[in-house]
């Protein structure tokens, strides 16, 4: 009889949690197909990932070959700037000059090689970074949707109470292996979220390597343009240089005379214009004006966003046996307005409107003057006040054109700063470029 009884009461209990048994065994059967490894590490996509990875493969084989090829271009590029440095502290020649432009033209086409192969490198690591954050996306989708699903299965393994698991088991240790089971669960979910969130740190650094490749291949590509640039002044100046060697040496002397006369008479000019012109400052009611310009500070005439083509007694100014080059010149496109660096007051304006050397000369406080050659169009005009910033010509220095005279190799701004009538470099007084 007890035995009947104890048989009742043991089918009861199964009709009353069958639907509890049910319930938790489905639960148990989704979490266990859950891939827990895939969460605790990072997902793969199997074929995909493959084909991925032989891309950045590929792609860091291709990086590799053109560092090789740079390094290889640096060394010949290093060769010649010895070459250039020898001769630069030769006597000055014509014949000297010609050599250091052939070095030099030579050296700018291994720039230009090397620049073009370092764009070409840097375009190579950002497909390969480009790979790598599609992967880094993908996987961070990949473990939002399966940690999604995981969530949902928790909640409903924890809608189901300790008591409830006790009932459906047959002993304590089936229970302790499915409470230690929900357990290793809970973890594994805790790894996956930190594996999640590790992977958006890391897709937050490949996207910040990617803007800097992506800006390090722009300032590339302005490199490039200014040794193409570069390259063509050197070639002018080289084809002067050689039309000069086919002279005789009779010619030559004249020619080589004649250009430093010049250029003398242009700077005894204007270091005695800039004293007249002081004293009669000094001696005239617009004295007041100019003083109250207040000290000099020098602004750039023109933007230098395309560099400066020589600089301050520049070694490798290819006129540089003919004289010392007194400036600075900056690359400026045919026709760029050139603004006054400082407030001042307009002493000389020499145009003829052909293609003899032209300029505007500013005297400024402090002993200051500024000297703009080359002019196409001056806008200024003698014995007149400017305000800093202002137009006060066009810029020029094209072979050939309206007031290049007759060293110019590229359209530029030739750019003097003298201190009491001497020339200084422009660059100790100019803000940083």
């Amino acid at each position: 009889m007890k035995n009947k009884n104890r048989n009742k009461i043991k089918r009861s209990r199964k009709i009353f949690i069958f639907p509890l048994i049910f319930s938790f065994s489905l639960a148990i059967f989704f979490i266990s197909q859950l891939p827990l490894a895939a969460l605790a590490e990072a997902d793969q996509n199997g074929t995909n990932s493959s084909t991925r990875e032989a891309e950045i493969t590929e792609l860091n084989s291709r990086i590799n070959a053109r560092r090789k090829d740079i390094n290889a271009l640096q060394q010949e590029i290093d060769a010649y700037n010895q070459q250039i440095s020898a001769k630069q502290k030769e006597a000055k020649s014509l014949r000297n000059q010609i050599a250091i432009l052939d070095n030099q033209v030579a050296k700018i086409n291994l720039d230009i090689e090397a620049t073009e192969a370092r764009i070409e490198e840097t375009n190579l690591e950002i497909q390969s970074l480009n790979i790598q954050i599609q992967d880094l996306e993908n996987s961070i989708a990949d473990r939002k949707e399966k940690i999604a699903e995981y969530l949902r299965l928790i909640y409903k393994t924890d809608q189901i109470s300790y008591f409830e698991i006790i009932l459906v088991n047959e002993s304590f240790s089936d229970f302790f292996d499915q409470t230690k089971y929900t357990e290793e669960i809970h973890n594994n979910l805790q790894t996956a979220l930190v594996k999640l969130k590790n992977s958006k740190q890391d897709l937050g650094i490949q996207k910040s390597n990617l803007e800097e490749k992506a800006k390090l291949e722009e300032e590339l590509k302005n490199q490039l343009q200014e040794e193409k640039l570069d390259l063509t002044e050197k070639s002018n100046a080289q084809g002067t240089l050689l039309l000069q060697a086919k002279l005789t040496e009779k010619q030559y002397q004249n020619f080589k005379n004649q250009l430093q006369l010049e250029q003398q008479q242009i700077n005894s000019e204007i270091v005695t214009l800039e004293k007249n012109v002081r004293e009669q400052l000094e001696a005239r009611d617009k004295a007041e004006r100019f003083k109250d310009f207040g000290p000099a500070q020098l602004a750039w005439p023109v933007i230098p966003t395309r560099g400066l083509s020589a600089y301050f007694h520049d070694p490798d100014y290819p006129f540089r046996y003919i004289f010392e080059h007194p400036a600075v010149d900056i690359r400026a496109a045919q026709g760029t307005t050139i603004q006054a660096p400082e407030a001042g007051y307009v002493a000389r304006v020499q145009f003829r409107g052909d293609s003899s050397y032209a300029y505007i000369m500013l005297i400024h406080n402090n002993g200051l003057s500024t000297v703009f050659g080359h002019v196409s169009k001056p806008l200024a005009k003698e014995d007149e006040y400017v305000n800093k910033g202002q137009a006060i010509a066009l810029s020029g220095g094209m072979p050939g054109g309206t007031g290049s005279g007759n060293l110019s190799t590229g359209p530029h701004v030739h750019f003097e700063v003298r201190l009491n009538g001497i020339p200084v470099n422009p660059l100790e007084y100019l803000p940083p470029f």
